[in-house]
């Protein structure tokens, strides 16, 4: 086991790990710590706690300090200096007739190393551009080409919920959904109802797939052969959350499917859910 204070660099930034270095750090305080970037100014979303070693990677960096006044001073500084070399890099991208849109500017803590991110449709050759930019900020300059749910997670917004992007408030990391989840729920792969702003299919997809995992384990799916009290049938519709299926009846022909619940059928053979191909193939984009 490890004392760690747990520090992010974004306001829902992925949480790093830091040796408190012996000092007591409340959650919510500001640290100085060393990263693969250089010098950073971060929040201690963790307050000191034990850690099993395996969960560290290591070597793991002491914290250099707590911030002090004129730490927070520097970081707010900085974030003046971001500002107008956001303004100073749109121009310069102009001037380059380069097809890229700048998301936003960082300098590290200390100065040593400007970051722009952008979106892009492909690879940009920004070399003349870097040259042109360290001219003018004579400091290290790195350009890196993130996704549109990156941007929309730095850029933050509104949903089609009407809430604040989930990305942009409380998900640390973007966990992956696919097609196949829509289609267990039942959602209309309508891409305009499935997607948002950022284009790609909604996170939210992910948080309810596990309770519809669990209900299509005990769910005959469309297309499922059972037996009913009334004799055997086909499945045609299924509502997972409230149980209910609609058979139709091999006895009763072209009639209307029968209503019955799920508890109220024994299943002989149980169909699938699938994504059609060319289904999959429009929808593809969507998964990025």
């Amino acid at each position: 086991m490890a004392e760690v204070i747990g520090v992010r660099f974004k306001n829902v930034g992925k949480v790093y790990y830091f040796d408190p270095d012996g000092q007591i750090v409340p959650k919510g305080a500001r640290a100085i710590v060393e990263t693969a970037r250089g010098i950073e100014c971060g929040e201690v979303a963790m307050s000191n706690r034990q850690v099993p070693d395996e969960e560290i990677v290591k070597p793991l960096k002491k914290m250099i300090r707590v911030a002090t006044p004129e730490d927070l001073a520097q970081v707010e500084h900085n974030r003046e200096k971001e500002k107008r070399a956001f303004d100073i890099c749109l121009k310069k991208i102009a001037d380059h007739k380069l097809e890229m849109k700048l998301v936003d500017v960082e300098y590290t803590f200390d100065n040593n190393k400007i970051l722009f991110y952008f979106t892009a449709d492909g690879r940009v050759d920004f070399r003349e551009l870097v040259k042109d930019l360290a001219s003018v900020f004579r400091t290290r300059i790195e350009l890196r080409q993130i996704g549109v749910r990156d941007e929309a997670k730095m850029l933050g917004g509104l949903g089609i919920c009407g809430k604040p992007f989930c990305c942009a408030t409380f998900l640390g990391d973007f966990q992956p959904v696919s097609i196949k989840m829509a289609k267990e729920q039942g959602l209309s792969l309508n891409p305009t109802k499935i997607s948002g702003t950022c284009g790609r299919l909604m996170c939210c997809l992910k948080y309810e797939q596990e309770a519809y995992e669990d209900l299509l384990r005990i769910t005959p799916k469309t297309g499922a052969s059972v037996l009913t009290k009334e004799g055997r049938g086909t499945v045609t519709e299924v509502n997972l959350l409230t149980g209910m299926l609609k058979v139709r009846l091999e006895k009763r022909g072209d009639a209307s499917p029968t209503a019955f619940h799920r508890d109220e059928v024994k299943l002989l053979r149980d169909g699938q859910i699938k994504v059609d191909r060319e289904e999959a193939k429009a929808l593809k984009d969507l998964e990025g």
